[in-house]
């Protein structure tokens, strides 16, 4: 039988009022050293996460709640996202290189350099309509041998940068940052959250016809911890991994209130059917439970 703990939500702003769901969280699977990067696949049911430090992927099978090794050694993955043809894309520490899984199972590279010089360790990655790659690229999977290979960075800064979609050339997107962490695209994909883990902020941007960015200003700070991984609702709402759980804001910035989860979140995903299944990433564990509010839908 499943382990369930109780499923706290917390009312800052009456517009926080719906958001709600079960009592009680499942706890999917415990007994990692940091879980990152949940993807979920429809067309399977299943969803697959990283475990960074004991350099693996695992994926718990939604019709029997059973978890294996999805893939190990895995190149210390980190982010993940499924592209609209259904083939996971994924971060890597290790490779320092985003890389996309092929249906017959060979493993595309997309990224790894940037100018000539090796990317630091992508982190977090998302599609765009159309198929450019956007993703960050900190320093975490380079500063010591838990999260990847002691290195020295090549490029000097951490950065996020996009994939063309016709040219597959890695473009610069944002220099700015100092330790650029999750990433999210409004519904429109006309704006994008992007977090910054050593200033402890999200910034958000205007996205351009072309591919660029506009603006950047700060769009929240976090109050407990840092922000990590990032998603949107239907509604536009922005839920962020932060220290004490899940932190929700609405479009205009204000912190509408909170999911409490007992351990430091790293990242979450919307699935299930009807994309109201939030699964959560959260230090040794991952929980999930079913609630009133859907992922975004994306324009394809």
């Amino acid at each position: 039988m499943t382990e369930t703990i109780p499923a706290r939500f917390e009312l800052l702003d009456e517009r926080f009022r719906g958001c709600r769901g079960d009592r009680r969280m499942e706890v999917l699977h415990t007994g990692c050293r940091w879980t990152e990067g949940p993807a979920y696949f429809p067309a399977g049911r299943y969803l697959v996460f990283s475990d960074i430090p004991n350099d693996r992927l695992l994926r718990w099978d939604e019709t029997t709640g059973a978890v294996g090794v999805f893939r190990q050694p895995a190149r210390f993955a980190n982010g993940h996202t499924v592209d609209r043809q259904g083939r996971l894309v994924s971060c890597e520490h290790g490779a320092r290189q985003v890389t996309r899984d092929e249906p017959d199972g060979s493993v595309t590279v997309l990224a790894d350099r940037y100018q000539d010089k090796r990317l630091n360790s992508p982190n977090d990655v998302v599609e765009q309509a159309g198929g450019a790659i956007w993703f960050t690229d900190p320093t975490y999977g380079i500063v010591s041998d838990y999260e990847g290979h002691q290195a020295d960075s090549e490029i000097g800064a951490s950065h996020v940068y996009r994939i063309d979609p016709a040219s597959a050339r890695v473009e610069l997107a944002a220099g700015d940052f100092t330790q650029p962490n999750g990433l999210a695209f409004s519904r429109d994909e006309r704006q994008l959250y992007i977090s910054d883990s050593e200033e402890r902020h999200i910034r958000l941007f205007g996205v351009t016809d072309d591919g660029r960015l506009t603006g950047g200003g700060e769009f929240a700070r976090c109050t407990a911890g840092t922000f990590d991984g990032l998603r949107l609702d239907s509604a536009g709402r922005v839920w962020a991994a932060a220290g004490d759980g899940l932190h929700c804001f609405h479009p205009d910035g204000t912190l509408l209130g909170k999911l409490h989860v007992p351990e430091t979140v790293a990242n979450l995903v919307f699935g299930g059917a009807q994309r109201n299944h939030l699964f959560i990433c959260a230090t040794t564990s991952v929980y999930a439970l079913r609630v009133t509010v859907t992922g975004a839908h994306y324009p394809s």
